[in-house]
């Protein structure tokens, strides 16, 4: 593991957001959910694709609040351009578990 400096790490935007709308995205390579989030009136509604669907599905998630990096450029995937990068931790299998807050907290908070 290399250390960063604390300077280093507040480069990194790392954000609270709500899914406002989630939607299955088959064209991807891998299977894949779409997402739009809000991430309040500083930030705005951003949208991404998301590897999770081994343990979500688009209608479980909308209203759930997840933490993002929001200061990555936009990246194209597939035909969808991916705007914030959602943040989740590996399960056992390899799987995508989200991360988020564990009681409600306004949209747009940023980690620290």
């Amino acid at each position: 593991m290399s250390e960063i400096s604390f300077d280093d790490f507040l480069k990194v935007d790392v954000r609270v957001g709500t899914v406002l709308r989630a939607e299955p995205y088959p064209e991807a390579r891998k299977p894949a959910i779409k997402l739009w989030i809000d991430f309040g009136d500083d930030i705005g509604e951003k949208k991404t694709s998301a590897q999770i669907t081994a343990y979500y599905r688009p209608e479980t998630l909308v209203g759930r609040q997840v933490m993002a990096v929001v200061n990555f450029p936009p990246r194209q995937i597939g035909k969808f351009m991916s705007e914030v990068l959602v943040l989740g931790m590996p399960d056992e299998n390899g799987e995508v578990v989200l991360v988020g807050p564990d009681q409600p907290v306004p949209v747009g908070g940023r980690l620290h």
